[in-house]
């Protein structure tokens, strides 16, 4: 800060007054402005902790980079990135790059429990400065590499102060593409966020550039002039940029505020580790973004001011690791325009052939160069530090260098865009090339500049192949950014996977098939003939519970409860969802555990119903074979049933309960007490509900018919355990439905207790079929027996003889109309019980037509009535008992009964009864003759 430095930009400054007080309006907004960026600039040039302003994913930024890291040779490098993610860095060199550093929190402590999952996502991509300073910094002797930023938990607790004034996302937005979701809904960390936060002044350079979007601003009027400048020259001119953008565009005011606290809590952290390691800041190097290098805030620098607290973090249990990222990925999260990263790759590497840079790559990573970084590192010398001199002025004042057309390049990227559009469906030909190269340099003539741009190219191609359709899965501006590198997807190695993807990946080896690979992977599973392909299916089945859909599909082969499996197929993209895989690890070192843990969580939910709980015993048993957790979450379903008031998951709970009972009963001796006790308590809950629910309006007639279905089915287990068969009784008797559906379920109720004979629900529903006012809801009727059918099968062939007489009674006029809702009513409410109907018409009526004329109805033709004979004297039905009494000798001494035996002689005293009382008998043949 000596005075030697006092006069650098002097010259700048004046120029600037005279510019100010020419086109200002005022007399000091614009000077104040203009003066204010120099100083920002001035004041990052002259601290003695060399700062190096970068862009993110910026080639410009990654040569610059490379090339000062070679001629300084710093111990110790200061890189903005949360601080908790610095032990997962070493592990990039078992990656394929891009990837992302990840933070990630299932439980969150301190936070709203509606946020979590929590995650924060770094994405690194090898043309970017980032990068090469942390393949610097690992791969170089004695040097130390210190991540500064605030740490993941800091980042959701500054944002927690800005909720109240967050937009909500648009949820008519469209859904991301696979390969844009790879990070979800993760916070990005913004290393060297460069992007006017103004509307109107980001409109306004994109107006004047002549481009369409900020990507290609940039491209034109920062990489393009920067990929060739010297370190000074860089230095100043993205200080520069990154001062314009904070003094002309402050933004929202919370994102300002965090911003400056990200700012002080950087230098706070760098001036403790300079204490610490009582290094010499000359020899350290501080990588941040361009936006906060030009900070005004007063812990700035080196001297700065020591007065901002670090809050404590919460309690919330951070997980760290590596999941791959993509181009597309990392233009959704940060809001480039799609295409941009992949040509900043492609103009990455046309910056190392003509720059001749040598840049640094991790030992060991893919298409690393073995130890030529080291050696070049090792022979280079150390430059002196020289006074800064003022590059702004040369750089501002010139004119922009117009490179020439490289023929031979656009020449050759329009005949491959030629050819691609013709693998792709397009009617392009050699005329198509020729129009699209004429076409480039005009639109970049029209642009003010020689050379075309990809983005000028890309305009150009649409323009002249693309036309007014189609014809594939691809357009032509798609076809562009694959041939100018595509959609370049990462991969965590093995060595870098946590402990559960690689468990998975050791279980699945038998299959033989390369599962980190991308795409789609068929696998055959001959289980009989292999039975140690048994574990594998067990692994493919709890993959296909707890990944995404695509992960783990089965082809051949289904999982049930009871069931061994034989033969099994599936389709597998482990590799492709290798960030779901990794985010597993996160809760867990085995899928087993995982498991157990989400099952749980679903089970203790304070939303989770007596059906949910039972999903949640049946899947652990199915896929865990869990017999105390299947007990443990059965006991908790108990607890939930209890405490219910409601009938909406009837149906749920009955068809779940019936699987469970089956699975039960043929592979246990003894079924579970909690299943007893489930039954014991549902017959209860569910006779105390049933009067309500055949009058709520909220209840729907699946509902009531699940909650009859239950009653019916587990009577007799209910009644064994001790349950009073009068409690449903009375039950029924209480239920006064009004809606016609309903109706017809008590009907049907009464019939299966025996309280309404099947003569009398004939007569009903002839009357319902002879009154005018009540064939309208005739069908609701019928949808009311056809739900019936579950809670008493053996009314089928009733609800077949009430379905045939509405054909054969009422006339086309009434039918015609009747007849789609009746089809309706029977799909929707009835659709898995329209086998029973189908397979009971089909036993009733005639096979043949012709048999039909003749053919008279079941439920037409009355038997006689037949009385029964009086019985011969001398009792000989009783014969038998009388001459081998010892089995009803025993069957009374069982029941406790005490007697004597009578003679024959003494007449048949037992029927005595019925023979002067016929009547009851004629009715009771009448009765099983109409059933």
């Amino acid at each position: 800060m000596s005075g030697t430095h006092e006069g650098t930009f002097q010259g700048l400054r004046a120029q600037l007054q005279e510019a100010a007080a020419t086109f200002a309006d005022g007399p000091d907004a614009l000077e104040g402005i203009l003066l204010g960026i120099v100083d920002d600039v001035d004041r990052a040039v002259r601290e003695p902790l060399e700062i190096f302003p970068v862009c993110h994913h910026s080639p410009a930024s990654a040569i610059a980079m490379a090339r000062r890291l070679r001629e300084k040779q710093p111990k110790v490098v200061y890189l903005e990135l949360c601080e908790d993610m610095a032990p997962l860095l070493t592990e990039l060199r078992n990656c394929k790059l891009p990837v992302a550093v990840q933070s990630f929190a299932t439980e969150v402590d301190g936070f709203p429990a509606e946020w979590s999952p929590l995650s924060v996502v770094a994405p690194i991509t090898e043309a970017s400065a980032e990068y090469q300073a942390i393949a610097y910094a690992l791969d170089t002797p004695g040097v130390e590499l210190v991540l500064v930023d605030r740490s993941s938990d800091h980042v959701f607790q500054w944002d927690a102060r800005g909720t109240e004034s967050a937009e909500p996302a648009d949820p008519a937005a469209p859904p991301a593409e696979e390969e844009a979701a790879l990070h979800g809904d993760a916070v990005g960390v913004e290393i060297g966020d460069l992007r006017p936060r103004f509307a109107e002044l980001e409109e306004y350079l994109l107006r004047h550039g002549k481009v369409r979007h900020w990507s290609e601003w940039w491209h034109q009027y920062v990489e393009l002039p920067l990929g060739d400048s010297d370190h000074d020259t860089y230095r100043q001119v993205m200080l520069l940029i990154g001062s314009l953008f904070r003094r002309l565009a402050p933004g929202d005011p919370h994102r300002v505020r965090v911003d400056e606290d990200r700012e002080r809590y950087m230098w706070t952290r760098m001036r403790e580790h300079l204490a610490a390691a009582d290094a010499d800041p000359a020899d350290c190097l501080y990588v941040c973004g361009a936006f906060h290098a030009a900070s005004r805030v007063a812990e700035f620098g080196v001297h700065g001011t020591d007065t901002f607290e670090v809050s404590p973090p919460t309690a919330t249990t951070w997980q760290h690791g590596l999941i791959p990222s993509s181009h597309a990925a990392i233009e959704a999260q940060f809001g480039l325009a799609a295409g941009s990263v992949s040509i900043a790759a492609t103009v990455w590497a046309k910056n190392l052939r003509r720059t001749r840079v040598e840049p640094f790559r991790l030992v060991g990573q893919a298409g690393a160069k073995k130890s030529r970084a080291k050696k070049a590192v090792a022979a280079a010398e150390a430059v002196p530090a020289l006074p800064p001199s003022d590059k702004l002025t040369g750089f501002l004042r010139q004119t922009p260098a117009l490179d020439r057309l490289d023929e031979a390049e656009l020449l050759g990227w329009s005949v491959e865009i030629v050819r691609a559009a013709r693998r792709n469906g397009y009617l392009a030909s050699t005329a198509d090339a020729i129009a699209v190269f004429e076409t480039s340099i005009l639109l970049a003539g029209m642009r003010d500049r020689t050379r075309p741009t990809p983005y000028d190219f890309q305009d150009a191609a649409v323009t002249c192949i693309e036309k007014d359709t189609v014809p594939g899965r691809r357009d032509v501006r798609r076809l562009v950014e694959i041939m100018m590198g595509g959609d370049r997807v990462g991969q965590v190695g093995y060595d870098a996977l946590p402990p559960l993807a690689r468990d998975v990946h050791d279980r699945l080896a038998p299959l033989g098939l390369k599962l980190q690979q991308s795409g789609v992977r068929r696998a055959l599973l001959d289980i009989a003939s292999q039975p140690e392909l048994e574990r594998c299916s067990d692994v493919l089945w709890m993959l296909r519970y707890l990944m995404p859909q695509g992960a783990a599909r089965p082809i051949m082969g289904e999982r049930k409860l009871g069931e061994r499996p034989i033969q099994e197929s599936w389709d597998l993209a482990l590799g492709t969802y290798q960030r779901a895989l990794i985010e597993l690890g996160y809760e867990g070192v085995s899928i087993e555990q995982v498991l157990e843990q989400r099952l749980r969580r679903l089970a203790y939910d304070r939303r989770a119903t007596a059906a949910s709980v039972l999903e949640a015993v049946e899947d652990a048993t199915l896929y865990l074979r869990s017999r105390r957790l299947a007990d443990e979450l059965g006991t908790h379903a108990l607890e939930v049933l209890s405490a219910e008031r409601s009938v909406d998951g009837a149906p749920e709970v009955l068809r779940r309960v019936r699987r469970l009972l089956a699975y039960y009963r043929t592979s246990e001796a003894v079924l579970p007490p909690w299943i007893e006790s489930f039954v014991k308590t549902g017959y209860a809950h569910y006779c105390t509900l049933l009067p309500t629910a055949f009058t709520d309006d909220d209840a729907t007639v699946r509902q009531v018919a699940a909650m009859l279905g239950f009653l019916f089915s587990m009577e007799s287990l209910a009644l064994s355990l001790g349950c009073d068969r009068t409690q449903l009784e009375l039950a029924v008797v209480q239920s006064h439905p009004e809606e016609p559906s309903k109706t017809a379920l008590l009907w049907a109720a009464q019939v299966h207790l025996g309280r309404l004979s099947r003569a009398d629900l004939r007569n009903r529903c002839d009357e319902l079929l002879g009154n005018p006012l009540v064939v309208p809801a005739y069908t609701r009727y019928l949808s009311g027996f056809v739900h019936a059918l579950d809670p008493v099968p053996g009314l089928t062939d009733f609800v077949v003889e009430a379905v045939s007489n509405a054909f054969g009674r009422l006339p086309d006029p009434v039918l015609l109309p009747w007849l789609p809702t009746l089809i309706t009513t029977l799909r929707s409410g009835g659709s898995e019980l329209a086998p029973l109907l189908i397979r009971e018409a089909g036993r009733t009526f005639p096979g043949r037509l012709a048999a039909l004329d003749t053919w008279v109805p079941p439920w037409r033709a009355q038997p006689e009535a037949v009385r029964p004979a009086r019985p011969a004297e001398g009792g000989r039905g009783c014969a038998l008992l009388a001459a081998h009494p010892a089995t009803c000798d025993a069957m009374a001494s069982l029941l406790g009964c005490e007697g004597t035996w009578e003679t024959a002689d003494s007449g048949p005293a037992g029927v005595a009864l019925t023979g002067r009382h016929p009547d009851t008998a004629v009715a009771l043949e009448a009765l099983l003759a109409g059933a």
